[in-house]
């Protein structure tokens, strides 16, 4: 992380390899469990893609996943639903609902959802608009799809209102 950015501080605001490894730097302070630190770094990552890079939808997708990412870390579950419902959205517009990269970030929705208890939403997405088109674009034995099957696993163990044919699913 250091290194990296330090190796591109002096170029120019508009390299892209001082952004990338601005984005570095960000995800390192995270992973080493600095989310505080690593949600500055990461929400400048973002304001300096949108600045000079706008038309980059990907890089601005993946700067706000990694800041949905820290929300998460930091117990703010509500503020990285509604960001990663917005990541979610945009991909099904410009990737459709089967691609490997909207159906991951659905299931970062998911996720959110289940820690928030939101059973029946949760239920819902993972049943109707998640698992069918991963079954039909990636295939049942997909890492993704058995993914998306565990999540579901876990929202209907947890949901004090399941019932049993919820858990015989």
């Amino acid at each position: 992380g250091w290194a990296c950015w330090k190796t591109y501080l002096g170029r120019p605001e508009t390299d892209e390899f001082r952004c990338m490894s601005m984005e570095r730097l960000g995800r390192a302070i995270r992973e080493n469990r600095r989310p505080e630190e690593a949600l500055s770094v990461l929400e400048a990552n973002l304001a300096l893609s949108r600045r000079n890079w706008p038309h980059d939808e990907k890089g601005i997708r993946t700067a706000q996943t990694n800041i949905a990412a820290c929300f998460s870390d930091l117990g703010r579950e509500d503020e990285a639903l509604v960001l990663k419902r917005a990541i979610y959205a945009k991909e099904v517009t410009s990737l459709g609902t089967s691609h490997q990269d909207t159906l991951r970030d659905g299931c970062n929705v998911a996720n959110s959802l289940i820690k928030l208890h939101l059973w029946d939403e949760t239920t819902t997405l993972l049943r109707d608009q998640l698992l069918p088109p991963a079954r039909r674009s990636l295939g049942p034995d997909h890492k993704l799809t058995i993914k998306l099957h565990y999540t579901l696993a876990l929202a209907l163990r947890y949901n004090p209102e399941g019932t049993r044919d919820d858990l015989l699913e």
